[in-house]
């Protein structure tokens, strides 16, 4: 296939990405990548030396795409489907570019925060940036609970770039902070993230490893 994904099943950036490939039932060929691997690890940072996933090969085009977000614009202009995840419309895709944003810097950050401070040693956590970090997740829950109002999905009726970020962000988040009863909303739009057909299909491939999240 033309199209080759390095990734690993259980990270919120790779989920988001393959959302948005089986949105559109865009062929690819799965890469997974192990980290803990050092060749596995190399097979990563030979393409991309920051060595952060997920990464997309188009060995059509001779491109390298990091990044969730450039990866499903990539697609968007390169391998278009019937679900038009970035807009055409110019004002639109900006809305959706600032909401992925929102979800990525302001949900998946905090939440990866504090996910990470449990993985220290003892004596070397972080309680102070972890205090700010689940203040800053309520935050963007009351910005969300705010927003969503009546939508289906985060700009509406159609499903975006935005609601790809939003679900695997929340997934996680719900786990650190859960959505409680004062973002109902917010609750009702997880709900329907979680029964979409593409992030179910998500879930259900990172099912295997999804016990390995700290607790």
């Amino acid at each position: 296939m033309s199209l080759e994904l390095l990734f690993h099943p259980m990270s919120s950036f790779c989920q988001k990405a393959l959302i948005a490939l089986y949105e559109n039932d865009t062929p690819f060929t799965p890469h997974m990548i192990d980290l803990g691997d050092p060749a596995s690890r190399a097979e990563l940072t030979d393409l991309w030396p920051i060595g952060k996933f997920p990464v997309l090969r188009d060995h059509t085009r001779a491109r390298t795409v990091p990044e969730s977000s450039i990866i499903i614009e990539y697609l968007a202009q390169h391998y278009p489907g019937k679900v038009e995840l970035v807009p055409a419309d110019a004002d639109l895709a900006r809305q959706v570019r600032m909401r992925d944003r929102f979800f990525d810097l302001y949900v998946n950050v905090p939440m990866q925060k504090i996910v990470t401070d449990r993985l220290r040693p003892e004596g070397m956590h972080d309680p102070y940036g972890v205090d700010e970090a689940r203040k800053l997740l309520a935050i963007a829950y009351d910005m969300i609970e705010s927003e969503i109002g009546t939508k289906v999905w985060i700009m509406g009726d159609g499903f975006s770039m935005a609601d790809c970020a939003a679900a695997p962000a929340l997934f996680y988040a719900n786990k650190v902070l859960p959505i409680g009863k004062a973002h109902r909303k917010v609750a009702q739009y997880f709900d329907r993230l979680l029964a979409r057909p593409s992030y179910a299909r998500v879930l259900e491939e990172a099912e295997p490893y999804l016990p390995l999240f700290p607790k």
